[in-house]
């Protein structure tokens, strides 16, 4: 069993389903809040037994981005909306079961400040993909006009590519044979994810190929040094400071090893680090704010201690 997969079964035990901080579930949120928003317009629309067509000319603008670059200057809020947005259950559901899959091993592993960022930047490649295919391509230019981009699909590719590339070595299923290797389940998800959207037209695949090749180049730059979701964290930081002035920033203290001398078989003046719940409280909060790859050895060490001792 990799270190990865270790802390992740340690992690389980410690993150309920409404965690404060569940950056994964403030997402899902978000999906399931727009999705009922838009199922209550279309019952209304039903109720009022008005057309399925006005319902598309009304309300789905709002939320759709279209590929013309004149549509999308008027209403410009859809190039980050329509990643948050489903008409379809079927579609609504398999992206929010895909999105958990994968980004709950993301959050774990990165922290639950990586994960957002990643979306966002998924879902902003995969527009901006999708406005040139229809911009550039000939064939494609008649369509121009009537083209729009909905749902999460390129920001879940994001996610599902980038864990993959973060813990290449992570297994499903570890009891039956060794487990599924997660790469097995990725090619899953994009030969599903393909398959549902052969009809729609290759500026759609292009779309998600861009919101996973972004995943891949989020992990391979954040294990160079660079990690693009520091600016999007800093200044929501600084953002909710302006709405709490009078709240103090307190430097975190470094919290010294207490260590403990053990009697026994042991050589005298040995000293081990006792595990405390203190001591991996720390590290967890660690892992949360800055991923489980910029841990210590010694953290890396205590933590698996703790997962070998089920503490």
């Amino acid at each position: 069993m990799s270190e990865s997969e270790r802390y992740l079964d340690y992690k389980r035990k410690k993150i309920s389903f409404g965690s404060d901080g569940n950056a994964l579930m403030t997402l899902v949120s978000i999906n399931a809040v727009v999705f009922l928003a838009l199922i209550f317009f279309r019952i209304i629309f039903y109720i009022t037994q008005t057309s399925e067509t006005f319902f598309e000319i009304t309300v789905a603008p709002w939320v759709k981005m279209p590929a013309s670059l004149s549509q999308l200057a008027a209403k410009p809020w859809t190039f980050l909306v329509y990643m948050f947005s489903h008409l379809s259950l079927i579609t609504a559901i398999t992206n929010m079961l895909w999105l958990w899959a994968f980004g709950s091993i993301f959050q774990s592993v990165a922290g639950t400040k990586k994960i957002i960022p990643l979306y966002l930047y998924g879902g902003i490649a995969g527009a901006i993909v999708f406005i040139a295919c229809y911009n550039l391509i000939p064939p494609l230019k008649p369509q121009l006009a009537s083209a729009g981009l909905l749902g999460a699909s390129a920001s879940t590719m994001a996610i599902a590519v980038a864990t993959t590339t973060l813990t290449p070595d992570f297994r499903f299923f570890r009891m039956l044979n060794g487990g599924i290797p997660i790469w097995v389940l990725t090619v899953l998800y994009v030969i599903i994810d393909f398959a549902g959207i052969a009809g729609a037209g290759a500026a759609y695949n292009f779309a998600h190929l861009a919101g996973g090749l972004t995943g891949f180049l989020f992990v391979y730059s954040l294990r160079k040094g660079n990690d693009w979701s520091a600016w999007m964290n800093n200044v929501y930081t600084w953002f909710m400071n302006l709405f709490t002035p009078q709240l103090q920033k307190t430097k975190s203290k470094k919290v010294k090893e207490r260590m403990f001398y053990k009697s026994g078989d042991q050589k005298p003046f040995v000293k081990r680090s006792n595990i405390t719940q203190q001591r991996i409280d720390e590290i967890l909060d660690k892992i949360n704010q800055k991923g489980y790859n910029l841990l210590s050895e010694e953290e890396k060490s205590i933590l698996k201690r703790a997962g070998e001792a089920d503490f």
